[in-house]
This record gives C-alpha cells, sequence and structure tokens, in this order.
C-alpha cells in the first residue's frame, strides 16, 4: 500500500460489482468427410447456406449424405456449429495433376506459399492448386495474361479463296505451331494497319475453337453466339487479323506497368489473371461450349503484379501471389510460372545474393528471358475424394475438440459411429464435463430391418455396449426426409436432431428444461421413421438408457424421452438435470477464477458467496431448481486448507424434474356420498 507523505487526499476504487456471467451451451460440434473445405481445421458456421458454402453439398458415396445432414439438421434448430473435416485419402487438384493435399490456410502459408524463387519443394506440383481437397477443384483452369499477350497483331495473313459466308474453316499462309491458341479472339481487317475491318465483318469478333498446323488451317466460331456460327460474310484473300487473349474483354485494358514499379524504375509488372470453369462442374458452364465463354469465369484479378513489394494507392498489395491468397474462393499459387522467371531462374531480386545482378528488370514481364509470346494456362487435375472414413480418422477430428480451455462446445454429434468411435466420444465429454455426446444406433440396425422387435433388439444391444454416462445421449434411430440438394429422399441418423432440440430448448425455455416430449421435442422434417417403437418397445428402450423418437399421427414426430446414458438411477440420468449443472459449473467456475490469488479470509468467502447466491436464486425462480445452499467458512477453509493456497466452498443444490409419467385417477362415487368421505 502507498501512503502520503504530506497532507492530501487519495482516491481509491474497489470493485464488488462482480456477477456470474452467462455462458452459452447450445454450440455444436461435428466431424466428418465433406465434400470440400478446410482440413483437420475447426471451422464455425451459422447456417445450412454456410455448411453448403464451406463444405459442399451431400454426396452418395459411403452416404456421406448422413455427416452432412447430422450437421444441417442441428442447424434447423439452432445457429452455432463447429465442423472438422476428416482428414482421409483426399488431394487438392493442382496444375501438374498429381495431387496434393493443402489442409487449411495455414497449411498453405506454412508450407506451399511459394517464396522469390521457384520453391524445391513445391517444384513438382505446377503453379496453382484447388483451395480445397477432392475432386471438386479438377477441371479449373487458370489463365495469366501479360502485355504483350493481351493483344498482338499476327504476322500470318488469310490464305484462302473461298472464305465464304457461313464458313468454319479459314487456310491462313505459312502457319506454324505457336502462331495461334484455341480460345484466342480474332478480328479480321483489310489493312496491315488494322484500321479498317474486313468488309461485313465491322465489330465482329471470332473465337478459335480448334487449329491444324499441318494443314495451316483454324476452326472459329462467332464469339459468345450460342449456335457456334461461322463467318459473317465473305472474306477475302490476305486478310489481316488481330488475336486477342480470350478473357481480355472483361478487362479494363491491357495490363503495364504498376505506379509502384514506375516510381522505382521497373516496367511491365502487371498481370491479369481468370479462374475458369472446364467443365462445368462449378458454374454449369465450360469455356469451351459456344457462348459459355465469359459464362464459366468464377474469378478474375485485374492488374495483379509479379513483384511483391507492389502496392496500390491505398497500402493494398497488388502481389498476386496474396491477392489470390486473400481473395479467390478457388485456387492457390503454389509456384511462380516458369515462363515468366528471369535468365538466372529466380523470380524476383530479393533471394539473390550477388548484389551486381540485383537488377530490378528482373520483376520485367517483357525482359528478353521470359517467355512472354503464350498465355500461362493450367488445368487442375489429380484431385481426390475419399468419403469412406475410418473410425481413426473420425476419432482424430473430433480431438480437436478435447480442450475445454479453448475449444467452447457443449453438444457433439457422433453422425454415424461404431462402438468404439461413440465410446472414445462420450469420453471427450465426460473429460470435458461441460458438453454432451450424441449418438444414434448404427444404420443397419433399423434400416431395411423388416421386424420391430428385431430392430427393438439391435438398438438395445447396440447400446447396451457404450459406456454408462450421464454426458451421453442415446436416440432409437434414424429418419427418412428429403435432399433437396439432390432430388431424392435419404435416410439419416437423428443424432443432430436431438442434439438440435436440446440447444432449442435453451433458447426457449432455459437449458434446464427437458428437451422432450409434444412441447419442445417436435422433430423437425421427418417424411417418416424406420422404426417407430410401441409402448412394449419403448419400455424396454428406455430402461436401456435409450429415448425413443416416436411418430404420433396427427402430432407430429416427437423424442419421447429425456434420459442421458448414466446407467444407475440417479438425478443425472436425465438431460435437464446434467445440462443444469453444466450451467452451474461452467458459470460459476468462471466467475471463481476471479478469486484466485485473493486471500482465503472471511471477506473473500463473503464475496464469493455473495457472487454465487443471487445467481442461483435466479435459476430458482426460473424453476431450475427448488432449493440450494451455499458454504464457504470456515467450516470447509480450515487451516489446513488455507495452508494448502486452497479454496473450498460446497454448493448444494436441489435440481427440478421433468415429468415422465403421469397417473390419472377417475373414481366413481355413488349418488349421496360426499367427495370428503373418498377422497380427504
Amino acid at each position: 500500500m502507498g501512503f502520503l507523505v504530506s497532507p492530501g487526499v487519495q482516491v481509491k476504487e474497489i470493485d464488488l460489482t462482480n456477477i456470474v456471467p452467462a455462458v452459452a451451451t447450445t454450440i455444436g460440434a461435428v466431424a466428418g468427410p465433406f465434400q470440400k473445405g478446410p482440413v483437420g481445421e475447426i471451422t464455425t458456421i451459422s447456417s445450412e447456406q454456410d455448411l453448403v458454402r464451406i463444405f459442399g453439398k451431400p454426396q452418395d458415396t459411403s452416404n456421406q449424405y448422413e455427416y452432412f445432414f447430422t450437421a444441417a439438421n442441428f442447424l434447423q434448430y439452432t445457429n452455432t456449429l463447429k465442423v472438422v473435416r476428416t482428414q482421409s485419402a483426399i488431394l487438392n487438384a493442382d496444375s501438374d495433376g498429381g495431387g496434393i493435399l493443402i489442409k487449411s490456410t495455414l497449411d498453405y502459408q506454412e508450407n506451399y506459399r511459394p517464396n522469390l524463387s521457384l520453391g524445391a519443394a513445391n517444384s513438382s506440383v505446377g503453379v496453382f492448386a484447388s483451395r480445397t481437397a477432392g475432386t471438386h477443384g479438377n477441371g479449373i483452369k487458370v489463365d495469366i495474361c501479360t502485355k504483350n499477350t493481351f493483344s498482338q497483331n499476327s504476322a500470318k495473313q488469310v490464305n484462302d479463296g473461298s472464305a465464304t459466308a457461313g464458313e468454319t474453316t479459314i487456310t491462313l499462309d505459312a502457319f506454324d505451331a505457336g502462331d495461334f491458341a484455341v480460345g484466342q479472339i480474332i478480328e479480321f481487317y483489310s489493312d496491315a494497319g488494322r484500321t479498317t475491318f474486313a468488309t461485313g465483318h465491322e465489330g465482329v469478333r471470332y473465337e478459335i475453337s480448334a487449329l491444324d498446323a499441318s494443314a495451316e488451317t483454324i476452326t472459329i466460331r462467332q464469339l459468345d453466339d450460342p449456335a457456334g456460327k461461322g463467318l459473317i460474310a465473305d472474306l477475302a484473300d490476305d486478310s489481316f487479323i488481330t488475336k486477342y487473349w480470350r478473357f481480355f474483354d472483361l478487362f479494363d485494358g491491357e495490363p503495364g506497368t504498376s505506379d509502384h514499379a514506375t516510381a522505382r524504375g521497373i516496367s511491365d509488372d502487371e498481370m491479369h489473371i481468370v479462374v475458369y470453369d472446364s467443365t462445368g462442374s462449378v458454374t454449369g458452364f465450360d469455356n469451351d461450349v459456344a457462348g459459355q465463354r465469359t459464362s464459366s469465369v468464377i474469378e478474375t484479378f485485374p492488374f495483379v503484379s509479379k513483384n511483391p513489394e507492389a502496392v496500390d494507392s491505398s497500402g493494398n498489395t497488388l502481389f498476386y501471389v496474396d491477392r489470390i491468397y486473400e481473395e479467390s474462393q478457388f485456387v492457390y499459387v503454389v509456384n511462380h510460372p516458369s515462363a515468366m522467371k528471369d535468365g538466372s531462374g529466380d523470380w524476383g531480386i530479393v533471394l539473390k545474393s550477388d548484389a551486381s545482378v540485383q537488377s530490378v528488370t528482373a520483376y520485367n514481364l517483357l525482359a528478353s528471358s521470359p517467355s512472354v509470346n503464350a498465355i500461362d494456362t493450367s488445368t487442375l487435375t489429380g484431385g481426390t475424394d475419399d468419403y469412406a472414413v475410418t473410425a481413426g480418422e473420425q476419432l482424430s477430428a473430433y480431438k480437436l475438440f478435447e480442450d475445454a480451455e479453448t475449444e467452447d462446445v457443449n453438444l457433439i454429434m457422433a453422425a454415424k459411429a461404431g462402438q468404439a468411435l461413440a465410446n472414445n466420444l462420450i469420453t471427450i465429454s465426460e473429460n470435458r464435463k461441460d458438453c454432451m455426446t450424441f449418438i444414434s444406433p448404427e444404420r443397419s440396425d433399423v434400416v431395411g430391418v423388416a421386424n420391430q422387435e428385431t430392430m427393438t433388439i439391435n438398438v438395445k444391444n447396440f447400446f447396451d455396449t457404450l459406456t454408462s454416462s450421464s454426458y451421453a445421449v442415446f436416440d432409437s434411430g434414424y429418419k427418412y426426409m428429403y435432399d433437396r440438394f439432390n432430388d431424392v429422399y435419404r435416410y439419416v441418423p437423428l443424432n443432430g436432431d436431438v442434439a438440435g432440440l436440446v440447444a432449442q430448448t435453451e433458447q426457449v425455455a432455459e437449458a434446464f428444461f427437458s428437451p422432450g416430449g409434444f412441447n419442445r421435442g417436435q422433430i423437425k422434417g421427418a417424411v417418416k421413421l424406420p422404426f417407430v417403437p410401441t409402448q412394449s418397445q419403448r419400455d424396454t428402450l428406455y430402461k436401456a438408457r435409450i429415448n425413443p423418437v416416436v411418430t404420433f399421427p396427427g402430432q407430429g414426430t416427437v423424442l419421447f424421452g429425456d434420459k442421458t446414458g448414466l446407467a444407475k438411477p440417479s438425478a443425472f440420468d436425465r438431460i435437464n438435470v446434467r445440462r443444469l449443472f453444466i450451467i452451474l459449473e461452467k458459470a460459476i467456475a468462471t466467475a471463481a477464477k476471479f478469486q484466485l490469488f485473493e486471500f482465503n479470509d472471511e471477506f473473500t468467502r463473503a464475496q464469493f458467496k455473495n457472487l454465487v447466491e443471487p445467481f442461483l436464486r435466479d435459476i430458482q425462480g426460473k424453476r431450475g431448481l427448488t432449493d440450494f445452499k451455499v458454504v464457504a467458512d470456515e467450516t470447509n477453509n480450515t487451516g489446513e486448507v488455507i495452508d494448502r493456497n486452497e479454496f473450498i466452498a460446497d454448493i448444494f443444490v436441489k435440481p427440478a424434474r421433468a415429468i415422465n409419467f403421469i397417473t390419472l385417477n377417475f373414481i366413481a362415487v355413488r349418488t349421496g356420498v360426499a367427495f370428503t368421505e373418498v377422497g380427504g
């Protein structure tokens, strides 16, 4: 404590306004072999739209749709879900077609982002790789265009006296391979200066769809004409040709020199880059099909620079590697195009050790060394899918949720899981003590099984193998639902719905209310159930810790139970009680952190009680508990406890119980007998 050494007033503040904070307990978690997206990395999403945008659509292979709809069904009830794409035998497509696994943006930055020199680690994977692993990236193409390739006057002329209107084959004089390329756009002129269009061809452009150097012919079609018509009019011999890059009309002029480069004596550092669809798998359009050229374009990057130091007037990077990394949804740069390296084989000047050769011309795309007369086109292939994930691969993904301090999750969905994986997920929840795991039986237990009694036995036998735990919730099977993405009906596990109902219950009531029954337990999107247990079958399931999902005619499909997976009779064999204690423990433990390193004395203990008791009183007012008591005094904080630098608080709670059984007694009474005589 500081002391005044002369008369004065010292002002201090003591904050006694701490409260027990509100805590979220509706965050879901799921892992699975999704179509695309980051691998082995937790991504938070809030809607089915996010799920599709980041992780793709449901797939038939290995019933992958079960994982997708577990996530999607959960998001019908709430809006916070953490997703991990399982790492398996999947690869990103790349320019060389061998495939490469880039798990995430972090993995890219650490291992695959090219240096200024042509990186040896990436030398076998081409210039570009797809943004995510899987066949989703196959067929994506990337074009890089420099100044000299944006537009050129061809030295070749028409050499075909019969090039009449409607023709699609044009003969040229002395045509050699490399003079033209498929996809180039051309115009015809009557003069060498290209000031006058060939007669009848004013403002008309054509696209080269094929070429034959040996026959000295090109095949053309009118640009962006879905019918792919040929010459609009007769074409005279010796007509002159101007050729353009296939996407030139998508940009405001040719690439040249950035302002940043000009100020530093560097020239012609700019490029245009286009990402487009060559198969129609992404856009539905194929650039090779007449009329679909621009519709196939996915992304454009205008006036980006070869210079890693280039920035615009606002200080934003112009370096093409960084621009694509920051803005592209489809590709990474993993190597610099060899056609644009300098004479020493380097991309730029920074890594050159000899100061005498650190010339700024290294960034000049029109220097003598780079091959500037050909568009650098990359076609991405080699991407592979693997939807048949193993239990070990699934568990590795779920282990990302193990640490309660770093990952806040509360509702872990098993999607589809066998006995070993299910038990491991229960262990994760047990160790965290702030979340629950939701598990459905295996598909073969209920789908395609003709006999209800057999289904009952199958489901019971499956859950009999699982660990007894109040941190687990078991349901009775699958639901039949509509897959709007593929226009089919599917059987999918119910654990996503049950976890969603638990989250929804907290939003519409409180976490400590039961999620079962007609008021809060309505399952969404269920066309039918493969297994609708009868009363006697529900009795069997409920005694085995399994919550039946039942369709009642005219009343919908309902979660008709609220048991946890705890085998022994206890207050904790009910979902609402376990959820109540998760709330209490999480919130009070968070508040208690602020007592750390304070003195274990009467003041601190009183302060703790004053912190906790109003919170418990509020929970009591909301019907979550019937009574409570907080003990934090010298009876449990003895001298020995204090000397061990410990603090102990005993919080006694009487949890509210949800009604599971109703008895209605209807009593017939004789005329003349008073009700007080028989009813008390």
